[in-house]
């Protein structure tokens, strides 16, 4: 009944739009605060039936902390994520995931999964399985991040047996200055590197709060060379844990060779 008693009709609400239907997976992504990027691009991308949700973490510039002081912090925020269902939780920080090398980063996957019982996952790890599906294992790597964070990355990458033959760190202060490199500059300065070391295997574009994910199309024609970003992995390896729930596989043309890859 409405407020003059009259008998409200079922079908007056009409059909449900089809952007809200009810997901058949759910994303749930642990990220710094200051990160802007990696929730709308993640959902922009996402495949149809993937839900994202998020919680964020005060982790970086005037917060920063390690991950392995954060331990407390990703158990409350995964334990947040589980309770809205999520089939698969990732710790979403490249830089994060990748300081204190592979070993500090399988521990925060292991507490993830312990909290909720969820696949866990974290971004250097997805980043990996990435580069190994497209054979990349000599690379050229490009972040916005100062020198000590290009060479973490180096460090964790080769650890686990890949060749940074090139890398560049635009030496930005943070989040809000990521922000603003236009795909363009990405796309520039991924073609001059390969046209200074054609030898590389492929492209790392490090980080989650960045443009670079656009520019991946345009970077792999104009090298040849097939790419990889981080919120990109992420996603291919979510997608691929869950194509059972969602599923054919998504071949998703608008990031690059990496989504032909099942």
């Amino acid at each position: 009944m409405d407020e003059a008693g009259h008998s409200i009709k079922s079908d007056a609400i009409g059909a449900r739009p089809a952007d809200l239907k009810t997901p058949r997976a759910r994303l749930g992504i642990i990220i710094p605060s200051s990160n802007r990027l990696s929730e709308p691009q993640l959902q922009h991308f996402a495949p149809d039936g993937l839900a994202v949700h998020v919680t964020r973490l005060r982790m970086t510039g005037p917060w920063h902390k390690p991950i392995s002081a954060l331990h407390d912090e990703i158990r409350a925020a995964a334990g947040a994520l589980a309770d809205s269902k999520c089939d698969v939780i990732c710790f979403h920080c490249t830089g994060g995931a990748m300081e204190e090398g592979p070993e500090v980063e399988a521990r925060v996957i292991e507490l993830i999964a312990e909290e909720t019982g969820a696949t866990a996952l974290a971004t250097g790890t997805a980043i990996v399985q990435a580069l190994r599906a497209l054979a990349i294992r000599s690379l050229v790597l490009l972040t916005p991040y100062r020198p000590a964070v290009n060479e973490a990355e180096r460090a964790y990458l080769g650890r686990l047996g890949f060749e940074v033959v090139h890398d560049i760190g635009l030496n930005l202060k943070g989040g809000d200055e990521y922000i603003h490199v236009p795909p363009e500059r990405w796309l520039d300065m991924a073609r001059d590197s390969i046209a200074a070391h054609p030898a590389a295997d492929g492209i790392f574009l490090s980080c989650t709060n960045t443009t670079q994910i656009e520019a991946i199309p345009a970077i792999e024609r104009a090298t040849g060379k097939p790419c990889v970003n981080s919120n990109q992995a992420v996603l291919w390896a979510v997608t691929r844990a869950l194509a059972p729930k969602l599923g054919s596989w998504p071949r998703e043309g608008r990031l690059g060779r990496l989504f032909g890859n099942a």
